[in-house]
């Protein structure tokens, strides 16, 4: 399953091919860019099932999910923006590492760094590698010089555009891409152990509620804070033909 998002204001004339929100996509992008082997991406194939469950390795660092923008949601969404300030932090002291979407198509990577650059993963970044030396630019930006610093990087750049060839799907026509209103979002436990949304098209990061030590980002409390309540959303749409599909993928330890 692809997503497309329209980019925000100011965003980069550069277009990025869709990546699927797939381990093979996203595995082969992390040792494009230099994420340790140590780590991997897992097709979740249920939220409930504890036997589908059980086949991903944990702790589970993050979940990186594709919902449909239901009506509900997007009420959601737009209640949470009138409440909330613009996010502008920046430097190594940030609680999260977020990016601002404006490269278009780009949600993928973008979805795909919230989840490699925070927590647990940050740590099996490969020093000296594309993925560190774009960190260590990004980490003391603010969010449009940041935004600026990805849509600019043609290390990245080439390395999602090879990636995106790893899908099983050929990406949508122009036609399909502007029916298409689905978001990459990222729920990840982050080093201050809490519960992190983070899609590059909000406001900024979203903190959803702290995590015990013992539980991750597949934890039932973190399912319940993150995308389950976006699955809850979703169903309260039903009644009007409301989209229940979705899209999951979780970042954990590889499995021996």
């Amino acid at each position: 399953m692809v997503q497309e998002t329209k980019p925000t204001s100011g965003s980069s004339p550069k277009v990025f091919t869709m990546l699927e929100n797939n381990p093979d996509v996203m595995n082969d992008l992390a040792q494009r860019l230099g994420l340790s082997p140590d780590v991997s991406f897992y097709d979740v194939y249920s939220l409930d099932d504890p036997d589908l469950l059980a086949t991903i390795p944990r702790p589970v660092y993050a979940l990186l999910a594709i919902i449909p923008l239901t009506e509900a949601w997007k009420r959601e969404r737009e209640a949470e923006k009138e409440h909330t300030e613009r996010y502008d932090g920046a430097g190594p002291d940030e609680a999260v590492v977020w990016f601002r979407q404006t490269i278009i198509h780009g949600c993928g990577l973008i979805g795909f760094l919230h989840c490699v650059y925070n927590g647990a993963p940050a740590e099996t970044v490969v020093p000296g590698s594309t993925l560190a030396q774009f960190r260590d630019e990004a980490i003391p930006l603010h969010r449009e010089d940041r935004a600026s610093l990805l849509s600019g990087s043609e290390a990245i750049y080439e390395a999602s555009q090879a990636s995106s060839l790893m899908g099983d799907t050929a990406p949508p026509s122009v036609d399909e891409m502007e029916r298409i209103d689905n978001h990459f979002v990222a729920f990840v436990k982050a080093r201050d152990g809490n519960l992190w949304e983070l899609e590059g098209a909000r406001n900024g990061p979203i903190r959803r509620g702290p995590l015990a030590e013992d539980e991750d980002a597949l934890s039932e409390r973190a399912l319940r804070l993150g995308i389950k309540r976006l699955m809850d959303l979703q169903r309260a749409d039903s009644a009007e033909g409301g989209d229940l599909r979705f899209s999951c993928i979780a970042l954990a330890p590889r499995s021996i």
